[in-house]
């Protein structure tokens, strides 16, 4: 499935990505350690029991690469020339083991690239849910896209 190019979006559209993804404990440690971030909170269960949480909490860059993730295939499979950045990134709830995970994305907004006559700029909003609806993450991303080929 292809993305779309940068013609192909206007501002205020927006996606309900279909693909979710049920996050384990496996998940949570493999990428905490292959990170090299020995945060208790995501690996140590005695600790995390502790905590105001009760139990080990799934960490956010991982939720993030997930949210992102679950985009491409709508929006910038194969279209897209590079991120430009993220920015207002936050998690308003905590994502545990066994959560399911899903996205959506709006656009908003649009401008021609200045360096780049094939290409313009899209800045899409991201917002990850859990199985409760609850928003778990979001961030704002821009994206240099190829325009359609002439």
């Amino acid at each position: 499935m292809a993305g779309l190019y940068f013609e192909d979006f206007s501002v205020g559209q927006e996606f309900r990505h279909p693909l979710s993804r049920t996050v384990t404990e496996m998940d949570n440690t493999m990428f905490s350690l292959l990170t090299l971030n020995p945060q208790p909170l995501h690996i140590d269960a005695h600790f995390a029991e502790k905590t105001e949480f009760g139990q080990r909490i799934f960490n956010s860059l991982y939720t993030l690469g997930i949210m992102i993730g679950m985009t491409v295939y709508d929006t910038t499979m194969g279209t897209t020339v590079a991120n430009l950045g993220m920015t207002d990134v936050t998690f308003p709830k905590p994502v545990f083991h066994g959560d399911t995970l899903r996205a959506t994305t709006k656009v908003l907004s649009l401008r021609e690239s200045k360096s780049r006559p094939k290409a313009g700029i899209v800045e899409f909003e991201h917002h990850a849910l859990n199985q409760n609806d609850e928003i778990v993450g979001k961030c704002r991303r821009m994206a240099m896209m190829h325009k359609r080929p002439v």
